[in-house]
């Protein structure tokens, strides 16, 4: 049971007591008590509940015993209400129990039966048409338990949908921060074990990875703090990407320009996310697989939107083959959490064109 169930559940047996304190002080008059018998009735009413109710919450929704406990607490009503017609509001106390104390369906049978004992206590089941009095206030309590009931399930596929969605961001973060890392500096120390006989080569290899490994852990440290990226804390998306385009040349020995075209203007915090990852992601792949010769990122502020274009000249390949990586699928659920959408133009040996285009706030 979790914290807000736990308080929809005291919120009701509070509404249990309240009423039963407020059919007390209504059967109060000038001249007049209640007698002891009918005190004596909703104390144990009362002490019923308490002790069988709400001191187990671990046994809620199980038909044995709480249907049981329902009866009990029903016939007390009954008795209640007949010997004082005060207590007639403590059926609004009463009407949600079975709903708390049931599961489905046997709570639509709980709410129906305490529909019945509000007949009976009335003294309503002999009259006319009592038959269909009975059968619309019955069908009024159970239609309002099901849509109840189907809020209830909606919230819960929501929260459900809700943590589906944070895995997939946080797999989307992981892999455009530590996968990424990681395979920068597993590209360096590979390069450093082919430069053996060089040792100028190899320490300005290891250097770069240990770079690489410096700057990775800031990075995951910071998804820990905050799950952004880190250079959008300090600085504009323009100065991430010409940081990002730099450090990826160094590592990769390819030349990566960025260029900004149009008025540059605020972006929220996912939007500028999604597009600093797209970035590094575009860079990722042509140095991973398209062995390009420059690569060039251009950010474009529009009336209506912000694109972000990467282009290589590497070897390219074809967008419609189906790939294992888990990149380009991250880099379309990116755009698509933020209304974007992705576009890649490639073919082999012409280069790879990435667009992404987000609509403006």
């Amino acid at each position: 049971m979790n914290i807000w169930e736990a308080r929809w559940l005291r919120a009701f047996h509070l509404l249990y007591y309240a009423c039963l304190a407020l059919g007390l002080i209504l059967s109060f008059d000038e001249n007049t008590a209640p007698d002891p018998l009918t005190v004596g009735i909703l104390a144990l009413m009362a002490g019923w509940h308490g002790f069988f109710v709400v001191r187990r919450p671990h046994l809620l929704g199980r038909l044995n015993p709480m249907a049981v406990h329902l009866v009990v607490i029903c016939a007390l009503y009954v008795a209640l209400v007949v010997r004082d017609r005060s207590f007639d509001v403590v059926i609004f106390g009463l009407m949600p129990q079975p709903y708390l104390m049931l599961a489905r369906p046997w709570s639509y049978v709980g709410a129906v039966a305490t529909v019945l004992s509000t007949f009976a206590a009335r003294g309503h089941l002999g009259e006319p048409n009592a038959f269909w009095q009975l059968v619309g206030s019955s069908g009024l309590v159970v239609a309002i338990g099901a849509f109840v009931d189907y809020v209830s399930r909606q919230s819960v596929q929501n929260r459900m949908l809700g943590v589906l969605e944070e895995r997939a961001r946080l797999a989307r973060e992981i892999h455009d921060t530590l996968a990424q890392g990681l395979s920068g500096i597993i590209t360096q120390l590979e390069a450093a074990e082919q430069a053996m006989p060089d040792p100028h080569a190899v320490q300005k290899r290891v250097a770069l990875a240990k770079e690489l490994a410096r700057e990775n852990l800031r990075e995951a440290r910071r998804s820990v703090d905050a799950l952004r990226p880190g250079p959008l804390t300090d600085a504009g998306l323009d100065v991430a990407l010409a940081e990002a385009a730099g450090r990826w040349s160094r590592t990769s020995g390819v030349t990566a320009t960025v260029s900004v075209e149009g008025t540059p203007r605020p972006l929220s915090g996912e939007v500028g996310t999604t597009l600093l990852r797209a970035a590094q992601e575009g860079l990722s792949n042509a140095a991973k697989h398209a062995r390009a010769g420059r690569a060039a990122i251009t950010l474009t502020y529009m009336d209506d939107e912000v694109t972000l274009d990467v282009f290589d000249d590497g070897a390219g390949f074809d967008p419609a083959a189906r790939s294992a990586g888990y990149g380009l699928a991250a880099m379309r659920e990116r755009a698509g959490s933020v209304g974007g959408t992705l576009t890649v133009e490639s073919s082999p040996g012409e280069g790879t064109a990435l667009c992404l285009r987000i609509p403006s706030d």
